[in-house]
């Protein structure tokens, strides 16, 4: 089983309870090709580069999952036949890109601490300096 990270541009006058309804019949979807969700993002709604099917903006979805290579072809037929969707984009992910995807929060309160004790040390060197 391979991994794929889908991108989703729904049609903007979506209301929240339809963008979680169709984010769980794509979920539906997946599962029932032996897929697994691994991780949603909802990126809200944003601008469009340009105009796609007469929209300026679109609310915009993430969605990283696991699926058999032949259920891809499937996915996208659905996407392509999905009434809410104006735009869509499947990518294979590496395992390392995955990993970094997945365990991206991890990561940044991990930065976050190390700021911290990097503004930490600077100011004890300050300190000793002015001692000198």
């Amino acid at each position: 089983m391979r991994s794929y990270q889908s991108v989703l541009i729904l049609k903007p006058d979506l209301e929240e309870s339809r963008v979680d309804e169709a984010l769980g019949k794509i979920g539906e979807f997946i599962k029932s090709n032996g897929g697994a969700i691994l991780k949603t993002e909802k990126w809200g709604k944003k601008r469009l580069a340009y105009r796609v099917k007469k929209n300026r903006f679109g609310v915009y979805l993430n969605i990283y999952h696991t699926l058999e290579p032949s259920g891809v072809i499937d996915l996208e037929k659905k996407y392509k036949l999905f009434d809410l969707l104006i735009k869509f984009m499947v990518v294979h992910l590496a395992d390392d890109e995955l990993e970094r995807a997945l365990g991206r929060e991890e990561d940044s309160e991990g930065e976050k601490t190390a700021a911290g004790e990097g503004a930490k040390d600077k100011e004890d060197t300050k300190e000793k300096d002015d001692d000198k």
